[in-house]
């Protein structure tokens, strides 16, 4: 397991939907269409099948939390006459945009998650640095 200043910085960069493991800012090429892999430093995005459950885990999680608490806060100032049909409608659309647009965001949060718990393989690391070797060749010649 990392040292905390590294774990910090790898959920940070995760949090401002930045390549987790070297900071690079393109993973996605707008806003919800992502790499198969880092410009920067090679590594592959989904690494196994499967892989983006705990982004969908965590953008829900966020999601309705963001909900709860304006509900509880339209809840307390509208107490005791609270509107529930424009509560209800404030609500769903809450809900659409919040998982919507943090959806990319949970995607590089979960990686860097991933990348905490289960840092990259050795047959990884080489494909990476096999692939940085190749590009730096490619670029190199133009």
């Amino acid at each position: 397991m990392p040292d905390r200043a590294t774990a910090l910085r790898v959920l940070l960069r995760g949090c401002l939907r930045r390549c987790p493991n070297c900071g690079d800012p393109g993973p996605y090429r707008w806003w919800w269409k992502m790499r198969l892999r880092c410009r920067k430093c090679g590594i592959h995005f989904e690494r196994e099948e499967g892989y983006w459950t705990g982004a969908m885990a965590i953008n829900l999680i966020f999601t309705e939390l963001v909900f709860a608490v304006i509900m509880i806060a339209a809840v307390i100032e509208t107490w005791p006459d609270v509107p529930m049909l424009p509560l209800l409608l404030v609500g769903l659309a809450v809900n659409a945009v919040v998982a919507v647009t943090f959806y990319p965001i949970a995607r590089t949060i979960w990686i860097a998650i991933d990348l905490l718990l289960h840092p990259l393989e050795a047959d990884e690391v080489r494909e990476t640095t096999e692939l940085r070797r190749l590009r730096d060749q490619t670029t190199a010649h133009v």
